[in-house]
C-alpha cells in the first residue's frame, strides 16, 4: 500500500508548502471536541443522574451528542451524503494503511490504525453532528466556522504546491476536488440552516414540526397499501420497466446515501491512483524495449533476434490498449453496482415488510440480534472496501480475458490467419454442439421410451415411473463411458462460470458468492442481511403507523382530561361501528384462545321455504 508521503501528505523538493496536512489533522481535535463540548451543554439528557442532585447548575445539561442517525434518519440525506465526502481522502488514507499516527511494532498495526480511524472520527465529528443537532442556531453558526476553516487550509495548501511526487502536475488538485467541491455544499447547508433558524428566531417563519418517530413518505406507504388497488394499472415506460421504477413513498435513509456518494469518490481516488502506475508501468515497459533494441541493434544477430523484438512491442501495445479498455469496463461495473445495490436494498425491505424471506438463504433468515447490531456498524466500510477491491480484481480478470481474447482471435485475423481461426472456432462451435445435442437427446429418449405415459391428459410431464427397464438399464451402459468424457468438460465449464461470477460479483455484498450451505463463510454477505433486518424492525411503515397511531390517541386523551372542562368538549369521537368492533374482539380472542373455535356453533345457512 501507499505511504503517506506517497499521497501526497508531504511535498517534493521543488515545491515547499508551509501547511502540513498530518499536523493540522492533529490539531484540528481541538476546536472539534470544543463544538462537541457546546453541543453537549445544550443537549439535554433524558434521564437525571446522581451528579444532577450535586450540580444543580448542570440542570440536566452536558448531553450525549450523535452524528447520525444511522438507522432511521431520512432528512438532510444529500447534506451527510456530502459530509460522507468530504472525508474521502482520509478514508483513502486509512484504507491504504498510510496514515499511523504512532510508532507501534507491527503486531499492535491493528491499534494503531484504530487509533488512527478514531482520531480522523473526531476531526470530522462536527461536521455531522452539527447537521443533525436540533439547536440549528448554534450548531449552523460552528458547523459554517468549522468547514470554512477546513476549507481555507485546504485550498491553502493546495494553492501553495498544487504539485506532488506521485502524480506530478496539478496532482493535489486531481486528489482533493471533490472533497472540496463537498466542503463548498456544506458551507451553503450551513448557511441556509443560519438563514431559516434565524428568521425562525425572530418570528418571521414558523418553525418546522419534524416528526422524527413517522416520516410523511412512510405513512403514504401504509395509505397505499389499505387503499383499494385501481382497476387498471397505469402504464409503465420502458426505463420503468427495464432499469428502475421510482416509487415516490420510498426514501432512502442518510446511511445508503452517504455510503453511495463516499463510495463513488473513493473509486474515482482509487482509479486515479491506478491509472498513475500504469503510466509508470508502461513507461519502464518502453525504456525496456528501448533498450532491448539497442542490444540487437549491437550484435551481429540482429537479424534473428528482429521477430523477437517484434513480438515485444506487441505483447506491450495489446496489454496497454486492453488495460485501458478495461479500465472503462471496469469503472462501468463497479458505478453501476453502487447504484444496483440501492436498488437492491429497496426491493429487498419492501419483501421484508411483505413477510417475505424466501429469497435468502435457509440460514440466514433468522439474524442474531448481535448481528444485525454490529451490522450497521460494518456496513458503510465493508461496502467502499468491497466496491474498491471488487474493482481491482473485475479490472485485472478483465484485462487477463481481454488479452486471452487478443491472442485467440484479433492478432490472428491481423497476421492473415483468418482463415485458421475461423476453422478452429468453426471445430469448436461443432464440438459444443454435439456435446450439447448429446446431452439433449439422452433427455428426449428417456421422456419418450423410458418413462410410462401421462396418468391424466392435462398433466404437463409424465410420471416418474420408469418402463422399458431393461432397455434403460443397456442405455446406461453404453452411455456410461462416453458421460466420463463428457464430464470432465461439464466440470471445466463449472470452474469456469464459478469463476467468472465470483470476480463479477466479488464486489456485491447485497449477493452470496458462496456456494448453498455455505453462505454463512461470505461475511459481507451476513452484514448486508442484518443491516436490512435492523432497517426492516425499526423503520416499517406499518409498525411506525400502528405506534403513531397509538401515541396520538394517548396524547389527545392525555390533553383532553388535563382540563377540568373537559366533559364540555364538543369535538365529536370518531365512532366506530359496532359490528366491526365486534368483529375485532372475536379475532383477538380466537387468536389467543385457538381451542375455542372448535366449540363455536356453526354458521348453517338457512334453506328457503319450499
Amino acid at each position: 500500500m501507499l505511504s503517506a508521503e506517497a499521497w501526497g501528505w508531504h511535498t517534493n523538493v521543488t515545491c515547499d508548502s508551509s501547511i502540513d496536512m498530518e499536523l493540522v489533522l492533529h490539531y484540528s481535535l481541538i476546536p472539534s471536541f470544543a463544538i462537541i463540548l457546546v453541543l453537549s451543554f445544550l443537549e439535554r439528557r433524558v434521564n437525571r443522574r446522581q451528579i444532577d442532585e450535586k450540580w444543580h447548575l448542570l440542570d440536566g445539561r452536558f448531553g450525549v451528542v450523535m452524528p447520525l442517525d444511522f438507522v432511521g434518519t431520512f432528512s438532510n440525506r444529500w447534506s451527510f451524503g456530502f459530509a460522507f465526502g468530504a472525508t474521502a481522502n482520509k478514508v483513502m488514507f486509512l484504507f491504504s494503511e498510510g496514515y499511523l499516527p504512532l510508532q507501534a511494532p507491527q503486531w499492535a498495526q491493528a491499534i494503531v490504525l484504530l487509533i488512527g480511524a478514531t482520531e480522523v472520527g473526531f476531526s470530522y465529528f462536527p461536521f455531522f453532528a452539527c447537521l443533525a443537532t436540533e439547536f440549528q442556531l448554534p450548531g449552523s453558526v460552528l458547523g459554517f466556522c468549522y468547514t470554512a476553516t477546513w476549507f481555507i487550509v485546504s485550498t491553502t495548501y493546495i494553492g501553495q504546491c498544487p504539485h506532488g511526487q506521485v502524480m506530478g502536475d496539478y496532482e493535489k488538485i486531481i486528489f482533493y476536488w471533490p472533497s472540496l467541491l463537498c466542503l463548498v455544499f456544506l458551507l451553503g447547508r450551513f448557511a441556509l440552516m443560519f438563514v431559516k433558524a434565524l428568521r425562525v428566531r425572530l418570528k418571521m417563519e414558523l418553525p418546522n414540526e419534524a416528526n422524527h418517530f413517522l416520516e410523511v413518505h412512510q405513512a403514504q406507504h401504509v395509505k397505499r397499501l389499505v387503499r383499494k388497488p385501481p382497476a387498471r394499472p397505469a402504464q409503465k415506460s420502458w426505463f420503468q420497466r427495464k432499469v428502475y421504477e421510482w416509487d415516490p413513498y420510498f426514501q432512502f435513509p442518510s446511511r445508503m446515501i452517504g455510503t453511495s456518494v463516499l463510495a463513488l469518490i473513493c473509486l474515482y481516488i482509487f482509479i486515479v491512483i491506478e491509472f498513475y502506475f500504469y503510466k509508470q508501468i508502461s513507461q519502464g515497459l518502453k525504456m525496456l524495449e528501448w533498450r532491448f533494441e539497442e542490444f540487437v541493434e549491437s550484435v551481429n544477430s540482429s537479424e534473428v533476434l528482429r521477430p523477437t523484438v517484434l513480438k515485444v512491442e506487441e505483447f506491450i501495445n495489446v496489454t496497454q490498449g486492453v488495460w485501458i479498455f478495461t479500465t472503462f469496463a471496469a469503472s462501468l461495473t463497479c458505478v453501476s453496482y453502487v447504484f444496483h445495490i440501492l436498488a437492491c436494498y429497496r426491493k429487498h425491505i419492501k419483501r421484508l415488510w411483505a413477510g417475505e424471506k424466501n429469497f435468502l438463504p435457509l440460514k440466514s433468515r433468522e439474524p442474531s440480534s448481535s448481528q444485525s447490531v454490529v451490522a450497521i456498524a460494518r456496513y458503510s466500510g465493508w461496502q467502499i472496501a468491497y466496491i474498491l477491491w471488487g474493482y481491482l480484481i473485475i479490472h485485472v480478470v478483465q484485462w487477463l480475458f481481454g488479452i486471452m481474447f487478443m491472442y485467440s482471435f484479433v492478432l490472428p485475423i491481423q497476421h492473415g490467419q483468418g482463415l485458421e481461426v475461423a476453422e478452429g472456432l468453426g471445430i469448436g462451435i461443432l464440438t459444443i454442439g454435439i456435446a450439447t445435442g448429446l446431452l439433449i437427446i439422452q433427455i428426449k429418449i428417456a421422456a419418450s421410451f423410458f418413462l410410462q405415459p401421462k396418468i391424466l391428459p392435462d398433466d404437463k410431464q409424465k410420471p416418474l415411473a420408469l418402463n422399458n427397464r431393461k432397455a434403460f438399464h443397456n442405455f446406461n451402459f453404453f452411455l456410461f463411458f462416453y458421460n466420463v468424457l463428457l464430464g470432465l468438460g461439464a466440470c471445466l465449464f463449472r470452474l469456469l462460470c464459478s469463476v467468472f461470477l465470483g470476480t463479477w460479483l466479488i464486489a456485491r455484498i447485497d449477493r452470496t458468492i458462496m456456494q448453498k450451505g455455505y453462505e454463512a463463510a461470505d461475511m459481507g454477505f451476513n452484514t448486508w442481511v442484518g443491516m436490512i433486518f435492523m432497517d426492516h424492525y425499526h423503520s416499517n411503515p406499518t409498525l411506525l403507523s400502528f405506534c403513531h397511531i397509538l401515541l396520538a390517541g394517548t396524547t389527545q386523551k392525555t390533553l383532553q382530561k388535563s382540563t377540568k372542562y373537559h366533559f364540555f368538549n364538543n369535538i365529536s369521537e370518531v365512532r366506530t361501528s359496532t359490528r366491526a368492533r365486534t368483529r375485532w374482539l372475536l379475532l383477538y380472542t380466537l387468536l389467543n384462545n385457538p381451542k375455542l373455535t372448535a366449540l363455536r356453533k356453526p354458521n348453517v345457512p338457512q334453506n328457503p321455504a319450499v
